[in-house]
């Protein structure tokens, strides 16, 4: 794996929308990644961009290199209901020619060492089966199986299974 020293991680901010939208879409149209659907506005990314401030729980990091965005990790609720403020679940998007170059893993470093800080008690990842790269990476950063949830969506014609993990954060 060819290593990516020159891309710096920061907090991601309104500016950042629309190539966030751009790769968010790219796994919309072309993988199973996500189970949106259809490819998504930069009007509509804006709430969630607002739903993940430079502090707290809720984070949205990226990965900038020369001037431009190339991927991004966050944590964000796991679940509407007040019980469950100490969880999150967190993923990691990368533009498609940036994968491979360990840019996932400096992202998802700088998004736990910022987690440490804050009120969080576990972290869940979803991952869409199968997905070895993302098994990977979940699993170096001590995440643990934790159930599949069998032909749960339904895209490209087919169902598919989302493998669940969690790391326990204190």
């Amino acid at each position: 794996m060819q290593q990516s020293t020159t891309a710096r991680i920061r907090p991601g901010h309104e500016g950042d929308l629309e190539e966030l939208t751009r790769i968010y879409n790219h796994y919309i149209v072309e993988t199973p990644i996500t189970f949106d659907v259809d490819p998504v506005t930069v009007d509509h990314r804006r709430d969630w961009l607002l739903a993940h401030p430079a502090q707290g729980p809720h984070r949205l990091l990226v990965a900038e290199e020369d001037g431009k965005v190339v991927g991004y990790a966050t944590s964000s609720a796991f679940r509407p209901k007040l019980a469950y403020l100490t969880s999150v679940e967190t993923s990691v998007y990368l533009a498609p020619e940036y994968g491979g170059r360990g840019l996932g893993s400096r992202l998802y470093g700088a998004l736990f060492e910022a987690l440490a800080e804050e009120d969080v008690h576990r972290a869940y990842a979803g991952i869409t089966v199968p997905n070895e790269a993302s098994f990977k990476l979940h699993e170096r950063f001590g995440f643990k199986p934790a159930g599949t949830h069998r032909e749960v969506g339904r895209k490209f014609g087919r169902y598919w299974d989302v493998a669940w993990f969690e790391k326990a954060m204190r």
